[in-house]
């Protein structure tokens, strides 16, 4: 089974000699191997890499949860610092991306330059992965993962176009898992597919039923009292050992989810620190 030490590198909270930043990086050093799940927007994760001694060049596999902006930023600052790192995604992340709010739509892409950044890739150094995927080391990706439930969904107003015609389901988000001996322990981006739908998901794939530790964004701002319910109903079901809600899960949703689930729950934070073998 696998040991690993997790680093959040970027956060919307940052703890100290950190920078705060709307983003989300989470950096997975497991000895033999090391994995950056997504990128941020930019310029906080080179800044808090050297602040946490982390050595981007080092990167041995770059994962996109999804293709929103701030996800994918720094995708060329990571692929010319580390240029034998391999990096996985859905075929999905370059699609034209909106959130509309207000009548007002705003782009949320992955930026031009991180799309000329992965193009630029050579082939031995891409992995498109639609379905799930293993990494090695005991850890791999969900791929596409199933809408189940009947309570979730993406967490906001996203579209493909500015008018609003075309929905955007965000089939491209995924998660990262990792096998310890005491049950999966999952990396979330922001989790736009639904926290139940992905840990369902995941348990199928890998057949391992225990969920040690969920780590990441769960996009909960807009949940409604039902859909934060059912979900802890169903982390409690699934006997969810530790909770680390970051990012866009929302700090009501995040407080909610601590005063009504029996396991622990601990808000992250840039500089945030876990290693799987404390677990």
């Amino acid at each position: 089974m696998t040991r690993a030490e997790l680093t959040v590198l970027v956060d919307n909270r940052a703890g100290f000699g950190c920078v705060e930043e709307h983003g989300y990086a989470l950096w997975i050093d497991a000895g033999d191997r090391r994995i950056l799940l997504d990128t941020g927007q930019s310029p906080a994760l080179a800044e808090n890499a050297r602040a946490l001694g982390v050595d981007l060049g080092r990167t041995d596999i770059l994962a996109l949860s999804h293709g929103h902006y701030d996800h994918t930023g720094a995708v060329p600052l990571v692929l010319s610092s580390a240029p034998h790192a391999r990096l996985y995604c859905h075929s999905g992340v370059t699609e034209p991306r909106y959130s509309i709010r207000d009548g007002e739509a705003r782009d949320i892409r992955m930026p031009m330059a991180s799309m000329r950044a992965l193009n630029a890739l050579a082939v031995d150094r891409l992995r498109w992965n639609g379905e799930s995927v293993p990494l090695g080391g005991g850890m791999g990706l969900s791929g596409f993962i199933p809408r189940r439930t009947d309570f979730e969904d993406t967490g906001g107003p996203f579209f493909f176009d500015p008018r609003g015609h075309r929905p955007d389901p965000i089939n491209d988000d995924q998660s990262l898992w990792i096998a310890t001996d005491k049950g999966l322990e999952v990396c979330t981006g922001c989790c736009h597919a639904g926290l139940v739908n992905t840990l369902m998901h995941l348990r199928e794939v890998t057949g391992e039923g225990r969920i040690r530790a969920v780590i990441g964004g769960l996009h909960l701002g807009a949940a409604t009292p039902e859909r934060l319910e059912k979900t802890a109903r169903a982390l409690r079901d699934m006997r969810v050992g530790l909770l680390v809600p970051c990012h866009c899960t929302g700090e009501a949703a995040a407080a909610w989810l601590a005063d009504h689930l029996d396991c622990e729950v601990h808000t992250g934070y840039s500089g945030f620190r876990l290693d799987t073998a404390d677990l």
